[in-house]
């Protein structure tokens, strides 16, 4: 079967004389009345050989699990609309930098430790410090992402946290697919990634989002929410 890397995306890269593949896995509209593990099967597995990495977005699985909510029905407080104007915005991403995602980033992490996150920022900000607010605010605040304009319809409408359990999701979706290749449930964009679960341990984590830097799944309309790695020399 024939491999094709996204439009504007490169199908390998090399990481440390190692040459990796990574290959885009397309599936139909996922929604939250769909299970992570059937998508997966219905979708990977005709692609997977034995030794591969199977990665799945962080987005699709929090999906399934029902944490993704219409900004319309996320009413902020007014400290989430204040904290919401001091955050940095970016063309990949709005990130807490509205009130919607930032009430959900005080619902999921609690006020106490957004507010701390929030004072470290400012002040180390002063001496040319950065990231300060989402290391101390932590994976969950990281992972909230808000509604952009190249998502797919609906969820560009719509705020998307972080996966719950992604070890165990990853786990599941090992043993479900015969316990021959890894998986991965990652949170790459165009700025970077985080591995949030992985059935291989998290030794290589630098690694794999070396690998997965420039976001080979894409940021816009590719419906590819799956993908693998395959090590090809």
């Amino acid at each position: 079967m024939a491999v094709e890397a996204n439009e504007g995306k490169s199908l390998e890269t090399v990481i440390d004389d190692k040459c990796f593949q990574r290959i885009p896995i397309k599936t139909k509209l996922v929604g939250p009345d769909d299970d992570i593990v059937d998508v997966v099967t219905t979708y990977a597995t005709e692609h997977l050989q034995d030794g591969d990495i199977l990665f799945v977005t962080e987005k699709i699985v929090a999906i399934t699990q029902g944490r993704a909510y219409p900004i319309s029905e996320v009413r902020p407080r007014r400290l989430a609309t204040f904290l919401s104007k001091y955050v940095t915005k970016t063309s990949y991403g709005i990130g807490l930098g509205m009130p919607e995602t930032m009430e959900m980033a005080l619902r999921e992490c609690g006020t106490p430790r957004i507010l701390f996150a929030a004072a470290v920022s400012v002040i180390s900000k002063l001496f040319g410090r950065t990231g300060d607010f989402y290391r101390i605010a932590g994976e969950k605040a990281r992972a909230i992402d808000g509604p952009t304009p190249h998502t797919i319809p609906p969820y560009n409408s719509h705020v998307v946290l972080g996966p719950e359990r992604p070890e165990q999701v990853a786990e599941e979706l090992k043993r479900t697919l015969g316990g021959k290749v890894d998986v991965m449930i990652v949170d790459i964009n165009d700025l970077g990634g985080n591995i949030l679960g992985n059935t291989r341990g998290h030794a290589e984590n630098d690694l794999m989002v070396r690998v997965l830097k420039d976001n080979p799944l894409g940021q816009k309309h590719q419906s590819t929410p799956l993908g693998i790695i395959r090590e090809v020399r």
